[in-house]
């Protein structure tokens, strides 16, 4: 489960990559490389490589249709990362709870 985590958010950690995961997400649909590679100040080639990086981590699904690849979002692997903060967050949670209790008890 880590090594799927630490994929997730290297792929999350550029901006870029966010970017084009969230033109994804919202287009709600399967768009053609090409028309992705329009919407970035970059070569198609740079675009192409974020993308596999997204499809490594599960964030994308890339299919060919003849000559063409579309890109299709997937958000299902960013319950994993919800999953393991929601871990974080009860402890912190507790821990800050802990801590007012103490406080409490000294004033």
């Amino acid at each position: 489960m880590q090594d799927k985590i630490t994929k997730i958010l290297k792929a999350i950690s550029d901006p870029t990559r966010r970017e084009i995961f969230h033109a994804l997400v919202i287009a709600a649909t399967a768009l053609p490389i090409t028309e992705i590679s329009s919407q970035f100040e970059m070569s198609r080639q740079g675009v192409t490589k974020h993308l596999k990086t997204l499809e490594t981590a599960g964030l994308i699904e890339i299919n060919a249709i003849g000559r063409e690849r579309f890109c299709k979002a997937d958000t299902q692997p960013l319950k994993e990362i919800n999953k393991w903060l929601k871990f974080y967050e009860q402890f912190w949670d507790n821990a800050l709870g802990n801590l007012g209790d103490y406080l409490d008890q000294k004033s």
